[in-house]
């Protein structure tokens, strides 16, 4: 480590930070002499004051160490130099982002194996059940809670030594911490597999799309059952899983549902996954809970094969065609966490248009979707709330009422039975109208699985997805600021017009993918609403026939 005069280390700022408030950040600017005081904070952080005697944390990547001669003076605009392809900074113009966590299972530990006795099965046992708003491992948008895996925000106030360096990280760009920022910059070559390339084009009618699948399949879940191992100590639900190309049935876990959420959240940057259903803290072996859970996972498969890209993908077809042989469990889940091309890497493997997009054209279809999926989340969390409502009120107060109208009538009938003048037609038929409100609560009782419930399934899942769009949307905010900051740069003859132009290419290939999203969602969004609501009105209409067809019956016993 090198020290500067007085065996103080001096850093010189490399690119400007912005401090959050709250936070014990330090705002730090370009070409800023900074004291280091301390750097061992963890996580790319360090501490140090300015010449103004502010002190505060700052990111270790933006600055540099001066050697412990006199300090020289500040360095002159960089320059980049020009290689057939891709292009590669000499000095990058965007900081690195601080140092973070290797990635790890969806429960926080490093898998290592495909073995049933690799997974806990406590953690089937923890969260909550679907209505609470709670994903399995999702994020939040204005949803009102928090999902399993969110961080909490920092108490403003804290003093710098106190703050905990894990949110400061979370609020950099997941972008730049996935290697977005390297696709962007082209500090990286990677050379892609023939098989890897997603391709994304545009339709006759100038809408940008994933590339349709080649060929279309489904999968089936079916026939849930329990099982145990360690000699019973241990119990789990398995189900079965049925590709329709090649009807070859396999058997999986919830948790390993939950270990391909992670692995395809973090490979898909720009493809919001929808939650797993939550998990339960009791009871997860009622008849009732599994129906309810396979139903969810079944949906959840569904979305995934009709998914252009991931449908294709190989850990998505691992896990719904390998069989029990351990061997290629392991070697299928060793290759699917060790995939080159996750997170800011897929972008590699993308091929776009080879038509240059307007900063304009994308911001404005992109600000005006970020305002949609807004209202729509807040329309979601209100029909969910009204749908859990009215499942509650059908299987409890609205059966009760029937069954008191019911139990009124057949007082009535009880007590024109005493009368000594008395019509016993009559009197049947006033407690046949008794029995007929029985049977209407318990027609209320079993309403909610065909419509509300049903609504709540597609509810839930929208909710998962709409919480995982802010954060893509961010990501290409971010890639169009690298886009206009380089197109300024070339524009003050600071860089080559072939840096600019082709960092201009990388992120309209973002861009390309964001748009292609956005319109696979609003394609899958109108036909899953047009479905739900002819199930829902069905399933409803249904509902007041039987009902007045129990009046009706009521009705001609008085005849």
């Amino acid at each position: 480590m090198s020290q500067s005069n007085g065996g103080q280390v001096k850093a010189r700022v490399l690119y400007d930070f912005q401090a959050q408030p709250g936070t014990g950040e330090l705002d730090i600017y370009t070409n800023e002499i900074l004291s280091v005081t301390r750097q061992d904070i963890g996580e790319g952080w360090w501490e140090g004051s300015n010449s103004r005697g502010e002190s505060g944390l700052f990111p270790a990547g933006y600055v540099e160490i001066i050697p412990s001669q006199a300090i020289p003076p500040p360095p002159s605009p960089p320059k980049y130099s020009w290689d057939s392809a891709p292009m590669v900074p000499q000095v990058p113009l965007s900081p690195p982002a601080p140092g973070y966590p290797p990635p790890s299972a969806p429960d926080g530990d490093p898998v290592d194996d495909w073995g049933d006795e690799d997974w806990d099965d406590s953690d089937d046992t923890a969260g909550d059940t679907i209505g609470s708003g709670v994903g399995g491992a999702g994020g939040n948008f204005n949803s009102g809670s928090l999902p399993a895996h969110s961080t909490l925000s920092i108490p403003t106030g804290q003093k710098a030594s106190q703050v905990p360096v894990k949110k400061s990280i979370n609020r950099f760009s997941t972008f730049v911490k996935s290697g977005g920022e390297d696709f962007i910059l082209g500090s990286k070559v990677k050379n892609v597999p023939a098989g890897e390339y997603v391709q994304i084009i545009e339709t006759h009618d100038n809408q940008i799309m994933w590339a349709p699948n080649q060929s279309e399949y489904s999968c089936a879940i079916t026939a849930p059952s329990k099982k145990s191992k360690l000699k019973g100590l241990k119990t789990y639900t398995a189900y079965r899983l049925t590709p329709s190309f090649n009807n070859i049935v396999v058997s999986r876990r919830y948790k390993h549902f939950d270990w391909l959420y992670g692995r395809l959240e973090g490979k898909f940057m720009t493809i919001p996954i929808p939650w797993l259903p939550a998990k339960q803290i009791s009871g997860r072996f009622d008849e009732q809970f599994i129906e309810h859970r396979k139903i969810q996972l079944q949906m959840w498969v569904d979305r995934i094969c009709r998914h252009p890209v991931m449908a294709q993908c190989n850990v998505w077809l691992h896990f719904i065609t390998c069989t029990d042989d351990k061997k290629r469990w392991k070697d299928g889940k060793r290759r699917a966490e060790k995939d080159p091309f996750t997170g800011g890497s897929f972008f590699y493997t993308l091929q776009t248009p080879n038509v240059p997009l307007e900063v304009s054209f994308v911001e404005q279809r992109t600000e005006s979707f970020g305002k949609f999926i807004s209202k729509m989340d807040e329309a979601i969390k209100g029909l969910l709330e009204v749908a859990n409502d009215q499942t509650r009120k059908y299987s409890g107060a609205y059966k009760k009422e029937m069954q008191k109208i019911s139990g009124a009538f057949n007082g009535l009938a009880t007590a024109y039975d005493h009368s000594d003048y008395n019509d016993h037609r009559l009197n049947e038929a006033i407690r046949f109208t008794g029995t007929s409100f029985e049977n209407i609560a318990k027609i209320y009782e079993e309403q909610p699985k065909y419509d509300f419930e049903a609504l709540s399934y597609v509810l839930y899942e929208y909710k998962g997805i709409l919480s995982a769009w802010p954060e893509i949307l961010d990501l290409n905010k971010q890639a169009l600021g690298r886009k206009k900051d380089h197109i300024k740069l070339r524009d003050e003859g600071r860089i080559e017009e072939k840096v600019a132009e082709s960092v201009s290419q990388r992120a309209d290939v973002v861009s390309y993918a964001t748009l292609a999203e956005i319109n696979h969602f609003q394609k899958e969004r109108m036909e899953d609403s047009r479905q739900m609501m002819k199930n829902f009105i069905q399933a409803q209409a249904d509902f007041y026939q039987k009902v007045a067809n129990q009046l009706q019956d009521a009705l001609r016993m008085f005849d």
